[in-house]
């Protein structure tokens, strides 16, 4: 499961980095045109997140329990989790107009950028765990950690669109 993660994301940074250099195909991207890539790459893994996040949260509202659904997507997402503060590291976009929902603090502490997405792996296995289980309850009541670990970072690192 986490190698099918690291796969997807791998291509799908590939295939948007392809794009955007064979675009200029022989000149060197513009710093504009990297932060631009970096930015929706990282959008992109959010959205891989989500993909795997909804799914659960589904099932936390009332839509029927798959136990085997709900392991595999949170050990997706336990798999994305750790990518998350490496995404930001690697292209600092705050002096570039780019479409992004990014705090400027996730680059001025980045410490506690990367431990919230560590919580966010841990919290996304421990509900794997419980999920293999199969035990609905159980599996449902972990879910609460697991939508804080998202919650959580949303809190401090992400513009309010509530």
């Amino acid at each position: 499961m986490i190698k099918k993660a690291l796969v997807l994301v791998s291509a799908l940074a590939m295939l948007v980095s392809g794009t955007l250099f064979t675009a200029s195909a022989q000149d060197e991207p513009t710093p504009a045109q990297i932060a631009a890539a970096a930015a929706e790459t990282r959008q992109s893994v959010f959205k891989l997140l989500l993909f795997n996040l909804v799914p659960i949260a589904g099932m936390a509202r009332g839509a029927p329990f798959d136990a085997a659904v709900a392991e595999k997507n949170a050990r997706n997402i336990a798999a994305l989790a750790p990518m998350i503060p490496d995404l930001f590291s690697a292209v600092d976009t705050r002096d570039f107009d780019v479409e992004t929902e990014a705090l400027d603090v996730i680059w001025e502490n980045p410490t506690e950028f990367a431990a919230k997405a560590q919580a966010l792996m841990e919290a996304a296995g421990t509900f794997a765990d419980v999920a293999a289980g199969g035990d609905r309850a159980a599996t449902l009541g972990a879910f609460r950690a697991l939508g804080g670990g998202c919650g959580n970072c949303h809190d401090d690192f992400r513009v309010d669109n509530d």
